[in-house]
This record gives C-alpha cells, sequence and structure tokens, in this order.
C-alpha cells in the first residue's frame, strides 16, 4: 500500500518520473507483461495526486543492463534531475530496475535526501532522509546486487560444467559443424572446405612461414572459406594474412577442445570510464583444455612445432633463437653469437658490393665513448661455414635432389587439386542457379530476369575458373626422365655447384644451414687478427674452426690537387661558403663525387693545413677590396654598369679563378672618376670619335692603357662616359705611327 502521508505540496509541485528498463533485447521483445506493469506505474502516479502533464516516462534504457551507467542516458539525465531540484518523485516497479550497482544505487539515495525527492516502488513510498527508509532501501539496493552476482554465478557455472564435459556449443573455425550429439565436433562435409584447410598445414611444413603459405595461397589465386558465427554459410573470398594465421594457431584444428583462453580486465581510461578489455592468457591457465576431443586435421605434437616456429620468425630479442628468414647474403643472420657476451649478432652491409658483416649490439663504455663489443666481416666466415656444411650433407646429397623433385610435383598437385573442388562447387551453384530459373513461371519475368542474370554470373565465374585451371595444366612440370634423373645423380655428389648456381638464392641458403645448425658462436682476437668458430649442430655435435681474417687495405680516396691548390689560393681572399660556390661553378666535385658545402671546403682545409679567411689580415695596399655590388654603391651607379666598365677596362679588377667573384680596388683616383657633371675639355663618346677619327673600341683600348684620360658621370642627361680629347691630344696622336 501507498503512505501518501509522505507526499507534500512541494513533491507535488514537482515532476514524477517512471522509470522503465528492460535488461536486454529479448527481454523488451518477449516478457511484455513486465514492460506493460511498468508503464502501468503511470496511473498510480496520477492517484497519487499528480498531474498528467506533470508525469514522465524515462524508458530510453530499455535493453540496457543496469550493472552500470555507461550506456544509460535515461538513468544519467534522472541523475542530473534530481540534483538541480525537478524531481519530487521516482516510481519503479522494484528497486533493482532502476540499479544493479550499489555505488549508482547510494548515490541517487544521497541526492534524493539532499533535494528532497522521494522513491516509490510496489511495496510503497520511501523518503532517502529518514533513517529506516534510508536503510530499508539500502537492504533492497544491496539484495538486487546480490541478485545479480547469484544469476550471473549461476549461469557462469553451468557454462562451466557443461565446457568441462566439453558439450558446451560456442563458434567453431571454419572446417568444422557441431554433430547432432552432445558436444560431437565434425570436420565440414565440403571437401573443398576441408581441402583447403588441410593445404594450409602442407605448405606451412614446407616454407615454415606464414606470410609465404599466405603469398603462395595469392600466388595461385586460390580462394579461402570463410565462416562467421553471423553467417554460417560458407563465403569464398581472396586468402588474407589474418585467415592463414588463425587456422595455423587455433588449438582446434588439433583435435582440442578448449575454453576460457581469454579473460576480461577493467580499466579506467582517460575519461575516467570503466571499460572492459580481453586478453589473451597462456594455456598453462585456460579453464578446459581436453586433448583428443574429436578428429583434427593435424594432431598436437604437430601443432606445437607449428607454435614454436612461428615464435622463432618473429624479430629475436636478446639470448633468444632466430627470426624468420629474410632476404640478404649474411647466411649466418639468426644463427650467430658474440663470443663474448653470448648476444645474437646483427647484420650490417656496406661497401659498392653490400658485403655482409656482424656486430654485437651490447655497448660498452669505454674512456667515455661506446664501442661495440665486436665487429666483423662476414664473406669469409659466411664461406668457411658453407663449406663445412655441404662437407656434412654431401653424402645426403642426391636424396635431398630427389625430393626436391617430388616437393615442386607436390606442390602443383595441391594447387591443381584445389582448382578442381572450386570448379566442382561453381558446377554446382551454377546448376542450382538453373534448375532455380527453370521452376519459376516463364510469365513471371521480374523474378525471370533476376534468376537469369544469376545463372549467367554463375557460368562466367565456371568458365573462368575452368580457363585458369586449363593455363595451370599446361604449366605444370613434366616428370624427369631417366637421362635427367642419371644428371641428377652425378651433380648430387658435388653439390657445391647447386649451393653456388645463380638460381639458388640466399634466401634457400639460410633456411638450409637453420635446418641443421644450431648456433655459430664466433670469438674474434683483433690482436691476432683471428676468429673462433664453435659450430654447433642440431644433433648437439660441435665443430670448432680458427680462420685468418682479412687485412683491410682500402685505396686512399683524396680530393683531386689542382682543387687544392685552388682552394688555397681562394682561401686568402673568400670564406668557406663563397669558395665552395666558386668550386660548384667550375663543375669540380669532392673525392667522393660530391658538391662542395662549406663544411666540406672546412674539412679539406684543416686536411692540408689551409689557414682560414681573415678579414681583418687580408690585404691592403691603397684601398679597399669590394666585390661588384659594394663597389656600385660606392661609385654611385647600378651593378650593370660596374660590370660593363670591367669588361671594357675602364674599371680595373680581377678574378682569381673562372667563376670567382670580382675584386675591385676602391681608391681615391677609381672614385675620381665617377662625377655628377663632366668636366672642362671632356666630350661624349661620340664626339671623342669624331674628334679622334677612330673607334669606340680604339678609344677604350687607350683609356684602358692610360694614353686618354676618361670620366663617367653618373646622373642628369648628360649620364655617360666622357674623354678628354683637346687639339693639341689630336696633333699628338696624329703624329703617332
Amino acid at each position: 500500500m501507498m503512505n501518501n502521508q509522505k507526499i507534500k505540496p512541494t513533491h507535488l509541485q514537482r515532476a514524477a518520473y517512471i522509470y522503465v528498463r528492460q535488461s536486454t533485447a529479448a527481454q523488451v521483445e518477449y516478457n511484455r507483461e513486465s514492460t506493460e506493469r511498468q508503464y502501468k506505474l503511470k496511473d498510480r502516479a496520477t492517484n497519487l495526486g499528480w498531474p498528467e502533464q506533470q508525469i514522465r516516462v524515462i524508458d530510453e534504457d530499455l535493453a540496457q543492463s543496469g550493472s552500470s551507467t555507461s550506456h544509460r542516458k535515461g538513468f544519467t539525465g534522472m541523475i542530473s534531475d534530481v540534483a538541480l531540484g525537478k524531481v519530487g518523485l521516482i516510481l519503479s516497479i522494484e528497486v533493482s530496475r532502476v540499479a544493479r550497482n550499489n555505488s549508482d544505487w547510494y548515490r541517487l539515495l544521497d541526492l534524493c535526501s539532499v533535494t528532497n525527492t522521494l522513491i516509490g516502488d510496489s511495496d510503497g513510498l520511501y523518503h532517502p532522509g529518514l533513517f529506516n527508509d534510508r536503510l530499508l532501501l539500502g537492504m533492497k539496493g544491496t539484495m538486487a546486487e546480490a541478485e545479480l552476482h547469484v544469476i550471473r554465478a549461476r549461469l557462469e557455472g553451468g557454462i562451466r560444467n557443461k565446457a568441462a564435459k566439453g558439450e558446451l556449443r560456442r563458434g567453431l573455425p571454419v572446417g568444422f559443424i557441431w554433430g547432432d550429439q552432445d558436444g560431437e565436433v565434425l570436420m565440414h562435409p565440403d571437401q573443398a572446405v576441408t581441402g583447403a584447410i588441410q593445404t594450409v598445414f602442407e605448405k606451412f611444413a614446407h616454407m615454415g612461414s606464414v606470410r609465404q603459405v599466405w603469398l603462395w595461397f595469392r600466388s595461385k589465386n586460390l580462394l579461402f572459406p570463410l565462416q562467421t558465427n553471423l553467417l554460417m554459410e560458407i563465403k569464398w573470398i581472396a586468402a588474407s594474412y589474418h585467415a592463414i594465421h588463425t587456422v595455423l594457431t587455433n588449438p582446434v584444428y588439433a583435435g582440442v577442445y578448449a575454453y576460457g583462453k581469454t579473460r576480461q580486465v577493467c580499466i579506467v581510461d582517460e575519461t575516467g570510464q570503466i571499460k572492459k578489455r580481453t586478453r589473451r592468457i597462456p594455456q598453462s591457465q585456460w579453464s578446459v583444455f581436453i586433448q583428443d576431443h574429436h578428429k583434427g586435421f593435424i594432431d598436437w605434437k604437430t601443432y606445437k612445432m607449428i607454435q614454436d616456429r612461428i615464435a622463432k620468425n618473429i624479430r629475436p630479442v636478446p639470448h633468444k633463437t632466430c627470426g624468420a628468414v629474410r632476404e640478404g647474403a649474411a647466411l649466418l643472420q639468426g644463427l650467430a653469437t658474440c663470443g663474448k657476451c653470448g648476444r645474437r649478432l646483427r647484420v650490417y652491409y656496406q661497401g659498392k658490393n653490400s658485403s655482409p658483416g656482424y656486430y654485437c649490439a651490447a655497448n660498452n663504455i669505454v674512456e667515455g665513448r661506446a664501442k661495440y663489443c665486436m665487429r666483423v666481416g662476414g664473406v669469409k666466415i659466411d664461406q668457411i661455414v658453407a663449406d663445412t656444411f655441404i662437407d656434412a650433407i654431401t653424402p645426403a646429397a642426391m636424396d635431398a635432389v630427389l625430393l626436391a623433385e617430388k616437393n615442386i610435383e607436390t606442390d602443383h598437385g595441391a594447387a591443381l587439386d584445389q582448382w578442381r573442388l572450386q570448379i566442382e562447387r561453381l558446377k554446382f551453384e551454377a546448376d542450382k542457379a538453373e534448375r532455380r530459373l527453370q521452376a519459376v513461371e516463364p510469365e513471371n519475368r521480374l523474378v525471370a530476369r533476376t534468376l537469369e542474370n544469376q545463372w549467367e554470373t554463375c557460368l562466367n565465374k565456371l568458365q573462368a575458373a575452368e580457363n585458369e585451371f586449363d593455363q595451370r595444366l599446361r604449366q605444370r612440370p613434366e616428370p624427369l626422365t631417366s637421362e635427367q634423373r642419371t644428371h641428377i645423380r652425378t651433380l648430387g655428389k658435388d653439390i657445391k655447384l647447386v649451393w653456388q648456381a645463380p638460381t639458388t638464392s640466399s634466401r634457400d641458403k639460410k633456411q638450409l644451414l637453420q635446418i641443421l645448425l644450431q648456433e655459430v658462436n664466433i670469438n674474434v682476437d683483433r690482436a691476432l687478427n683471428t676468429a673462433h668458430l664453435i659450430i654447433r649442430w642440431q644433433t648437439d655435435t660441435v665443430t670448432e674452426i680458427d680462420i685468418k681474417l682479412a687485412t683491410q687495405r682500402t685505396p686512399a680516396i683524396r680530393t683531386k690537387q689542382d682543387t687544392i691548390d685552388l682552394v688555397r689560393r681562394l682561401a686568402a681572399h673568400y670564406p668557406d661558403a663563397m669558395i665552395a660556390g666558386i668550386l660548384n661553378r667550375q663543375g669540380r666535385r669532392t673525392a667522393r663525387k660530391h658538391r662542395f658545402t662549406a663544411n666540406r671546403v672546412g674539412n679539406l682545409r684543416r686536411h692540408w693545413d689551409i689557414p682560414k679567411f681573415d678579414v681583418a689580415n687580408a690585404p691592403r695596399d691603397d684601398g679597399e677590396l669590394v666585390n661588384v655590388q659594394a663597389a656600385a654603391k660606392i661609385l654611385g651607379v647600378v651593378p650593370g654598369t660596374v660590370h660593363r666598365w670591367l669588361l671594357d677596362g675602364f674599371i680595373a679588377g680581377e678574378q682569381i679563378t673562372p667563376g670567382a667573384p670580382w675584386r675591385i680596388r676602391m681608391t681615391e683616383e677609381l672614385q675620381s672618376c665617377f662625377v655628377e657633371k663632366p668636366p672642362v675639355d671632356y666630350v661624349t663618346m661620340k664626339e671623342a670619335k669624331k674628334i679622334l677619327g677612330i673607334s669606340r673600341q680604339t678609344v677604350l683600348q687607350r683609356v684602358k692603357s692610360g694614353k686618354l684620360s676618361a670620366v663617367h658621370v653618373r646622373k642628369g642627361k648628360q649620364m655617360g662616359l666622357y674623354i678628354k680629347a683637346l687639339d693639341k691630344q689630336i696633333n699628338l696622336f696624329n703624329t703617332l705611327p
């Protein structure tokens, strides 16, 4: 019964909130009686005295769990309105509908007690500010949280009990289906699906790398089956790396039933929200692990070998096994170890031929500098190890070559088998599309046209698959003849020729070495210039070899002598940056064919003890040496005029080398030749040519030799060159021969 005495006029002046919530979408759809009961609480609020316009139904949290408030927008909005004093009553069918988490429930109680808000359910009305009501509400909230815990414990207990017997049905990977009996797992009846899965394991046994298997599927244009929990029908798509990796790492393919491979952990993100994350746990912590639960594609021993091989392919850390075989000429990549600290040696390449070498990444501080623990060239060491390896495998070389031929035939056979199964599947789909087309009434053209297009699409896919199969069938290698087998037996006696053949890649050589070799320990003695090798085979046999390291004799590389001499002359007048520009304009290069920079010029000077340019110590006679821009500014003309008079000889200048800046000595005599107005007895160039009876070039030559005086007027309409040509000078020139 409702206790109406707790309702005050202040409560009726505020709104009444009806909170409606169901935990899952299935409850909302099928448990409709509970939903109707919650909506009928609106009538109860009316009977308690609230007008209909002040009653608000909060049903935004339908199909949301009450264990937290992360996705409950309706509850969050209601909390905000309570804090603002807008709510007089909160009605719910039971307190567990409002919150099943005590932290959220008590926060609501605290706000309601402060804002004088009532809480009601099917049992009565409560005022959180009263001790007895607060105690009762707290017990109801605790029981709601305990109820959630009990329900979850019962469900999880049943799930774990069924999983412990291997009967819990979860999503199976592609290639498996559930049988009729409890816990029965069967292989997929489609041979194309099981054939694709089996091919993955067969190719990994030969290639030893997930990526190589994936690339093989892509190179053969083979499709891969895809099956999800939402789409039970098999869908054929292009093979992806993730799909291949999942097949090779899932224990279900080894006949194992496993449960509890992951664990959920709660974290607090940057916004302060609690979120759940899924973490993988090691196999020793799996809740259920049942071997030989069903028939698998491989056994458990093979599965463990595959996981170890995949783990080895990961980039190794110090003191761990080698990584995946990669490109490069260093044959001992992943096998070589340091003779001092035991770490795996890293690989480097240097020189024009990219010669391989090995170094230890353990840095030791010596005299304040970091030095490598060991660094050694790998050409001779690789050759010695390869010769030792060849000598060891020579007795079995012939069998290995014949086995390689068998593997090649198997490789092509596996691809052709997959194409046959794919063609058979496409034929079935085409026949099914044809039967669907024939079953429809001819007058129903709307449906007939759609089915006809589907049939045509299936036929096109079938034709393309058959053409691809015929092409690959023609490319299949022919079996060896008796003469070829005899030649192979002869060749097997000298396996070194096969090892050194251009068709044998460095990747193939490294794969062979990693099959038989466990470790190659290298200890270098720089004092004696020797290396001590300890080869540990997979059979735990040890072979020790001492070799003499080659002495590095690199030819001296030096800059051309004429460039050095030019730098020595220029350094007395110009800084390094200007010298670099002069050398580059002349097309000169460093000893290593690089362009000159200020830094490289400086290195060249310091190596040959050439003094640096110093402005204070620059040689000075009776005037300052300036460039063209500075001279133009002093003389009051443009730089083009200065360049023209330098070429004509009116201004004296010098260039140390072609491409170097002009150097003009700014004397008082030179400055006096540039005036504002022409002096007396000076005439223009045109009048001088007429008076002297000579050409302009001859006039300039006589000015340059000092036989004629000239000035340059730099302003006004009379701007230009003026020559001193008097009558007595004319008589003087006329008497000249």
